[in-house]
């Protein structure tokens, strides 16, 4: 089996377990307390009236029927009307994407660009002073809630020395400056990467270590190749394999920190929609979210396999 086949395998694979992830969402959403008509319903309304809300929102079919219903919608590309202003579910997702997206992205750039030379230089300096530093930061970042961190961050750099704005993604008239949405997506950026940057170190230091220490890299020494050769050459592609893996690993916590993140920093994207609808009772945007967001796990899962083949050779998919 070649890489294309293995990537048609994979991908044929996706609409199964989305299936799954909608069923189970739907089931979870379908047991729970007060349901969506709780938003629209009050104490004193008679049970005429409650029917005849849920009638309206199409909650009066049994459980089945109404995931059926969805189903069939979802797959034309309809994902539904939110209750909450009766607007298309996809363009309420389509509109907050590409602010996630944007700070997803760089998040997981910066956690990279800091946490791989950190995890090298810990490995190929072992018990130095320099290691020895570095450890303790990245237990340090590992321990700190991402809420509380964004907090810290709003009140030294926004509130206290008044250097970058501690919410939104632009400053209103001024939405299409680059410079001025750059600075706004600083805190939220280092703030979502923080606990990825001290995971990925680990990660790196432990990979460097252990192939620092098989004998082809030994044998590479003994025939004379300068350190930086036997390092670039040898050992930090072999261990980038565990690393590329984590970083696999890491995208549900990416999104799920999002939806902290961008509550903390105001930041119009899916986690703060999704938060919105939570306590909306918006069952058809929650839904939706979830749906696509499980599609974007899945498939980063899928170009994390496919990566392996082009960082190690040796990598096939036979």
């Amino acid at each position: 089996m070649g890489w294309s086949r293995y990537a048609a395998k994979r991908l044929a694979a996706v609409p199964p377990m989305l299936l799954g992830v909608s069923l189970l969402l739907f089931a979870i959403m379908s047991v729970l307390p007060g349901g969506p008509e709780g938003m629209f319903v009050g104490e004193n309304m008679d049970a005429a009236t409650i029917a005849s809300v849920r009638r309206n929102l199409g909650l009066d079919e049994p459980v089945p029927v109404q995931y059926v219903r969805w189903l069939g919608a979802a797959l034309r590309g309809d994902l539904g009307r939110s209750f909450r202003d009766g607007q298309p579910v996809l363009e309420h997702i389509v509109s907050r994407i590409p602010a996630t997206l944007q700070l997803t992205a760089a998040a997981l750039v910066l956690a990279l660009a800091v946490a791989v030379p950190c995890g090298i230089v810990s490995a190929t300096r072992r018990d130095s002073w320099l290691d020895r530093l570095l450890t303790p930061v990245a237990f340090f970042g590992l321990s700190f809630p991402s809420f509380w961190l964004g907090i810290m961050l709003i009140l030294l750099f926004s509130e206290g020395l008044g250097w970058l704005p501690g919410s939104g993604i632009a400053t209103y008239g001024s939405e299409d400056d680059l410079l001025a949405r750059a600075r706004h997506a600083v805190l939220p950026t280092v703030t979502l990467a923080s606990v990825q940057i001290a995971s990925f170190t680990r990660y790196t230091r432990a990979a460097m270590l252990e192939v620092l220490g098989e004998e082809y890299v030994r044998t590479a020494y003994a025939k004379g190749l300068t350190p930086r050769a036997v390092l670039v050459k040898h050992a930090l592609r072999n261990a980038m394999i565990p690393v590329i893996t984590v970083v696999g690993l890491a995208m549900p916590a990416l999104v799920g920190g999002a939806v902290i993140v961008e509550t903390v920093f105001a930041w119009p994207g899916l986690g703060r929609l999704a938060v919105d609808a939570v306590f909306q009772r918006d069952y058809p945007i929650i839904m939706g979210i979830e749906l696509i967001i499980g599609a974007a796990i899945i498939l980063a899962n899928l170009c994390t396999d496919l990566t392996y083949s082009l960082v190690d050779p040796r990598v096939t998919y036979e």
